[in-house]
C-alpha cells in the first residue's frame, strides 16, 4: 500500500479548505484536553501490558497528533495536543507525598516518553494547508498594490 494514498500528497493537502477560525479554536481546546487524556491513559497502559502497551500508547498519541493536524489544517493542530500530552506527563512524573510515581524509571516509560515526543514533533512538521502555524494565509498570495497619494 502506498503511503500517499493514506496521507495524501502535499498538493492535495494544501488544496483542502481550512475550517472557520471559531471552529478551529474550539477544536484546539478539545485537542488539548484529549492530549491530557491520552497521556494519562498511555502512562498506565504502557506499564500494564509491556511491551505491547508501549506500542499501543505511542500509536494512540501519534494518532491524536496526526488527527489534530488533519482536523485543523495547521501545525498548531498537532502542537496543542502535544502540549496537553506533555503537561500531563509533567504532572505524572512529579513525586507524590507518599513517595509513589506514576511513571517509573524503567525502559518502557522512557520509550513511551521518547517515542511519544518524537511522534508529536514529526506530526507538527508535516505539510499543512497554511504556511503559518495559526492558520494565517500564506505570504505568497498576491496583495493589492496601493496607489500613491498625489
Amino acid at each position: 500500500m502506498n503511503p500517499k494514498h493514506v496521507l495524501g500528497t502535499r498538493a492535495e493537502r494544501l488544496a483542502e479548505p481550512l475550517p472557520p477560525r471559531g471552529l478551529r479554536v474550539a477544536i484546539y481546546a478539545v485537542l488539548f484536553l484529549l492530549g491530557c487524556a491520552v497521556s494519562l491513559c498511555g502512562a498506565f497502559v504502557q506499564a500494564l501490558w509491556p511491551p505491547f502497551g508501549v506500542l499501543l500508547a505511542v500509536l494512540a498519541s501519534a494518532g491524536l497528533f496526526y488527527g489534530g493536524l488533519r482536523a485543523t489544517g495547521t501545525k498548531l493542530g498537532a502542537g496543542i495536543p502535544l502540549a496537553g500530552w506533555f503537561v500531563m506527563l509533567m504532572v505524572l512524573m512529579a513525586p507524590r507525598p507518599e513517595g509513589d510515581f506514576v511513571l517509573a524509571a524503567d525502559l518502557t516509560s522512557y520509550v513511551y516518553l521518547f517515542a511519544g515526543a518524537v511522534s508529536g514533533v514529526v506530526c507538527a512538521t508535516l505539510p499543512t494547508r497554511t504556511g503559518f502555524t495559526f492558520g494565517v494565509p500564506p505570504a505568497d498570495r498576491p496583495r493589492p498594490v496601493r496607489q500613491p497619494h498625489p
